[in-house]
C-alpha cells in the first residue's frame, strides 16, 4: 500500500468555527497530514471536521467523509468522497474501519465516545497496527486518569503493557509521529 492510499481518520468538536483557534489548528492538522501524502477521514460535517478538511484541499490532497442519516444534513465543500451509512455506531465503525491512523482534536461527547471506543478497540486488540494521537493537552486529562487503572497491573490488555495513545503538542508534531508510526516515505515538498 502506497502512502497515498493511507488514510488517517481526524476526530474533533462540530462546534467550533473559521477564524477560531481550534479551527485553525485542525485546518493545520489537514495540511501537514496531506503534505505527507496521507488521505483524511473525518465525519464530515462542520468544525474540525471541516477544518482538516479544508487544510488538506488546500495543501493538495483529498479527502473522505463518513456521514450518518441519524445526523441529517450535507457533507462540508471540502469533501471529496462521501460515504453515507445509517446510524451514529455505524458511522463511528466505519470511522475506524476505514483509518490506518487516527488524531483526536479537542471536542466534547461525541470526539470523547470516539477516544474511548477506538480505545478500548485498541486495548483489546480488536483494532490493532493502528497509531492514535491526541492533539494538544485537551485530552491528557482523561487519557491519565484511565490510564492509573489501566497500568500499573497484570493484564492481558494492550494498555497496560504499552501506551495506546500518544499525545502531540502541535500538528507537525502529529503528523511527524503518524509518518514514522505508518513508515511513510518523507514529506513532498
Amino acid at each position: 500500500m502506497s502512502k497515498e492510499n493511507k488514510i488517517i481518520t481526524v476526530f474533533g468538536s462540530a462546534r467550533i468555527r473559521a477564524g477560531e483557534a481550534d479551527y485553525e489548528e485542525a485546518r493545520l492538522l489537514g495540511r501537514e497530514l496531506a503534505a505527507r501524502g496521507f488521505l483524511i477521514c473525518t465525519g464530515g460535517y462542520g468544525g474540525v471536521m471541516e477544518a482538516a478538511s479544508r487544510g488538506a484541499k488546500e495543501a493538495g490532497g483529498g479527502t473522505v467523509a463518513v456521514t450518518a442519516k441519524f445526523f441529517g444534513g450535507k457533507p462540508n465543500s471540502w469533501v471529496d468522497e462521501e460515504r453515507a451509512v445509517d446510524g451514529w455506531e455505524e458511522r463511528l465503525f466505519e470511522l475506524i474501519r476505514v483509518g490506518h491512523g487516527f488524531v483526536a482534536c479537542k471536542g466534547g461527547t461525541g470526539t470523547l465516545a470516539e477516544l474511548a471506543v477506538l480505545w478500548e478497540m485498541l486495548n483489546k486488540g480488536i483494532v490493532t497496527g493502528k497509531p492514535f494521537v491526541t492533539l494538544g493537552e485537551f485530552w491528557t486529562p482523561v487519557v491519565s486518569r484511565v490510564r492509573e487503572v489501566e497500568t500499573g497491573h497484570s493484564s492481558r490488555w494492550a494498555e497496560a503493557a504499552e501506551g495506546l495513545i500518544r499525545a502531540a503538542a502541535s500538528p507537525q508534531e502529529a503528523a511527524e509521529f503518524l509518518v514514522q508510526a505508518l513508515d511513510a516515505p518523507s514529506p513532498r515538498h
